[in-house]
């Protein structure tokens, strides 16, 4: 009869378990994805009604452009409003998934730290060599993990800055037209 190492086991039900709250990350971002879209087109369903009402009861060509500049003005700006909304969802998700992947990779390291000190306890001497190379080895690597962290950080920041940015820019234009 085979019997598995307790540690593979822990390991296993440990990667279950980062997995399953991997998955349920993923479920609730696509749900409130969905809900936004549902409320969108909700609002944007009884807006139209509203519009094509406004249209029916057009009675000079003057009227009709202000309801038209009306209408257009206000799509852009509904348009900015569901790009933040649709903005913030990836912000939030991307920043739920982060936190799972940045502990995952600390129990990795964590585990490759342990094993690689018990391996070199018991390695022949001579060997010390080998173990510091894996060691800095693993160090560069969670370097450099930090780095692409803080790269998608930044990118992150800059684009939620010039989405900021694009509702006082689109107000100025609308003052000097």
């Amino acid at each position: 009869m085979f019997t598995v190492p307790e540690e593979v086991s822990a390991q296993q039900a440990a990667n279950v378990e980062q997995g399953m709250k991997f998955a349920e990350t993923a479920v609730a971002a696509v749900e409130q994805l969905f809900d936004l879209n549902v409320k969108t087109a909700r609002a944007g369903s009884a807006e139209l009604l509203g519009q094509l009402r406004a249209f029916a009861g057009v009675k000079d060509i003057q009227e009709f452009t202000a309801l038209q500049s009306g209408i257009a003005q206000s799509g852009s700006e509904k348009t900015m409003g569901y790009a933040r909304a649709v903005f913030g969802w990836v912000s939030e998700s991307q920043a739920q998934f982060s936190k799972l992947v940045e502990a995952q990779v600390g129990v990795v390291n964590r585990h490759l730290t342990t094993s690689l000190d018990k391996a070199a306890k018991s390695a022949p001497s001579g060997s010390e060599f080998a173990f510091a190379a894996a060691k800095n080895a693993l160090s560069a690597a969670n370097q450099a993990y930090d780095a692409l962290s803080k790269a998608g950080k930044q990118v992150i920041d800059v684009t939620e800055a010039t989405v900021s940015a694009a509702a006082p820019v689109k107000a100025v234009a609308k003052k000097v037209a």
